[in-house]
């Protein structure tokens, strides 16, 4: 069982091994998060030697969650050293979560998570689809159209730092942009009044 951590030793827990540590950001309230969780204590026991997974409750974590900029959950990251280098939001499945392992451990990645380029665009279209099953409605079944917006995501992640639709202007008010942070706040209204979101990543 992976040991729930605090504000107060949050630091002391991600530096006191020389192994990777996987931090899972959570709440008890949040599903996806309840699904996520059997899966990455599946992989972090079967990686035992090499990494370790703690887990931050949203409710005993909020400098923690503000400092590396957690807005959705769940979230993952995974430090080195006591520093982030990599991470994703949402759910995904035991293999992605093994490949995004092995190549961070194969190339010697450092990049931040704010930036997941490591992560191919198949697993982030994973990752989507099965947001997608548990919130009740569906990856658009046209892969050109969900490929397209995704690079669109990367794109943006690139230039602001964080996957804004591609299909909304980016205003530069850091709290009225975090609205379009995919998936955005308003893609379910999109998708319940015209049968798709805006973008035509999600559809009914």
């Amino acid at each position: 069982m992976a040991e729930i951590i605090t504000d107060e030793n949050f630091e002391e827990k991600i530096k006191s091994t020389d192994k990777l540590v996987l931090v899972d950001f959570f709440a008890t309230w949040c599903e996806p998060c309840t699904m996520l969780a059997p899966i990455l204590e599946k992989v972090a026991e079967e990686l035992k030697e090499k990494i370790i997974l703690l887990k931050a409750n949203l409710d005993s974590t909020p400098k923690v969650a503000g400092k590396f900029g957690v807005e959705k959950i769940p979230t993952v990251i995974l430090f080195k050293d006591g520093k982030p280098i990599s991470g994703f939001v949402g759910m995904s499945s035991e293999s992605s979560i093994k490949a995004w392992l092995e190549n961070i451990e194969k190339d010697g990645s450092t990049q931040s998570k704010s930036n997941e380029t490591d992560l191919d665009i198949n697993a982030i279209v994973e990752r989507y689809d099965n947001y997608a099953k548990s919130s009740g409605f569906r990856l658009n079944p046209d892969k050109k159209t969900v490929e397209r917006v995704i690079k669109g995501l990367l794109e943006n992640e690139k230039k602001y730092g964080k996957k804004y639709c591609p299909c909304r202007r980016i205003s530069g008010d850091t709290e009225e942009d975090a609205k379009k942070i995919c998936p955005c706040v308003f893609h379910k209204d999109e998708i319940e009044k015209d049968g798709h979101c805006f973008c035509n990543l999600f559809v009914k």
